[in-house]
């Protein structure tokens, strides 16, 4: 599902791309010498579910020093001469999740977060395997129905109760 996400965010920004290269060049047929170059910009939010978002649009070339003085809040991951490609990290959950986040476990044992009541279809995002044995039955139960999320809160609780039960292979990460 993700990956059917991020193919539609390419394939988007590169009709906008595509469209606004041809309005351009319709535009600029009478004005050739006044246009400006411009330079891709691609703002990309990350939040704590892991969830990513994408913005991307034109401006017209100015130094980098004043690309970054607009976006001091966030960090170079990349440049060249056509695209420069800025990150922040959220300290929330995606607005994804907040609309229709649930958390679930894979038929592996693998907590992950759902597009909607969890289904095989819809895990948006996979964390780490836990041990279902160790869990009580309610707690089994809570998570094949799914456990809504709605906030950053609860979704840090859930996280937080759900690593005693981690089956550790040194990729978990914690969240305090």
């Amino acid at each position: 599902m993700k990956l059917m996400i991020v193919a539609m965010q390419i394939v988007l920004a590169a009709f906008c791309l595509y469209h606004e290269s041809s309005v351009a060049s319709a535009e600029s047929s009478g004005n050739a010498a006044r246009q400006e170059p411009q330079i891709t910009i691609m703002l990309q939010r990350i939040y704590l579910d892991g969830e990513v978002s994408q913005e991307i649009f034109r401006e017209e070339v100015v130094n980098l020093e004043k690309i970054l003085q607009q976006y001091k809040d966030w960090q170079l991951v990349d440049r060249d001469d056509v695209q420069i490609v800025l990150q922040q990290s959220i300290d929330d959950i995606s607005p994804l999740l907040k609309t229709s986040g649930y958390f679930g476990v894979s038929k592996e044992g693998i907590l992950q977060i759902f597009n909607g009541v969890p289904k095989n279809d819809n895990a948006i995002h996979s964390f780490f395997q836990i041990d279902m044995k160790k869990m009580e039955s309610y707690q089994r139960e809570q998570l094949k129905r799914g456990i809504r999320v709605k906030s950053k809160e609860r979704f840090v609780k859930v996280m937080k109760d759900m690593e005693q039960y981690t089956m550790r292979n040194g990729n978990s990460r914690s969240f305090k």
